[in-house]
């Protein structure tokens, strides 16, 4: 995704997710269902609007704590279909609660999120791409490698000449750390 350096230095919605998150390890796992979330909410629309509505889908998905949001029920699912702050798309509501409760039985089966996918880590994009589809709601092969560039587990987010290639190196993303 060279084109995303190029364009996100010193703008003022993209240049602090390039330079600050993009690409760097994720192990948290409100941070990495947040992730989740929002590539979803991305798919047929712009980055600069998900980043934009980014502060909403957190106010909105209870801080993508994966506890609460595996329990909302129909009121959750309506109220979340009324709020202007996130995208109000039936199909995304539901993955969001459906995949909230495959995370949290992540817990029992790998010990929680992160280590679900170090444990499948290296993967090629092709076979990541199999994997989330037969594990998440509305995971296609954007939204899955956008989702592993994002939180470290696939090269890509920045180019080596990048100056946050660079920054990120000392943080050992997966990607790199089994290269």
């Amino acid at each position: 995704m060279s084109g995303y350096c190029d364009v996100s230095p010193g703008h003022e919605w993209h240049g602090p997710y390039h330079d600050n998150e993009y690409g760097f390890p994720v192990r948290d796992e409100s941070k990495l269902f947040e992730h989740l979330i929002l590539e979803i909410n991305q798919a047929g629309l712009s980055w600069l609007t998900i980043l934009k509505k980014r502060e909403g889908f957190a106010r909105a998905y209870d801080g993508f704590d994966v506890d609460i949001v595996a329990d909302y029920g129909p009121k959750n699912r309506v109220r979340l279909l009324n709020d202007s702050r996130i995208i109000r798309n039936k199909l995304k509501v539901n993955a969001a609660i459906s995949n909230a409760t495959r995370i949290r039985h992540m817990r029992e089966t790998h010990g929680g999120f992160a280590n679900w996918l170090d444990a499948h880590h290296p993967l090629s994009k092709e076979d990541w791409v199999r994997l989330f589809k037969k594990t998440f709601w509305f995971s296609g092969g954007d939204i899955t490698s956008s989702f592993l560039m994002g939180s470290g587990y696939l090269p890509g987010a920045h180019r080596e000449s990048c100056p946050i290639f660079e920054k990120i190196r000392p943080h050992n993303p997966p990607w790199l750390a089994k290269a």
